[in-house]
């Protein structure tokens, strides 16, 4: 039972990493502001709560004393980010628009310009 544990948590944690890789790629990467920040978002969220996850799993696990109260904080903060992080994406996006950011859209060839 414990080594199919460890190798979930094992897992979960290889796939937060490789999330995070593909935000980086996708903000490295993609042409505009929107774009950018959709990678950014996506990929952040996903993958920390995987990552917690895993670490809520691995503490269950452990079964010492106070494992219970631990792996309740760890999943209140899953909860806490599940919520804040999309909701802050979507202010720094409408901030962008009510800035005037233009979308980038198909055939355009420059990159975002520095204002």
């Amino acid at each position: 039972m414990e080594s199919a544990i460890n190798i979930t948590v094992i897992v979960m944690i290889v796939l937060g990493i490789l999330f995070f890789l593909g935000a980086v790629v996708g903000i490295l990467r993609f042409p505009d502001f929107y774009t950018r920040c959709h990678a950014a978002g996506k990929g952040d969220t996903l993958s920390t709560l995987l990552i917690l996850g895993a670490f809520a799993i691995y503490q269950l696990n452990d079964m010492h004393h106070g494992w219970y109260i631990t792996s309740g904080k760890i999943l209140i903060i899953c909860f806490f980010i599940l919520v804040t992080s999309p909701t802050a994406t979507h202010a720094l996006l409408k901030a962008g628009y009510l800035f005037g950011i233009e979308p980038w859209k198909k055939g355009d060839n420059k990159k975002e310009s520095n204002k």
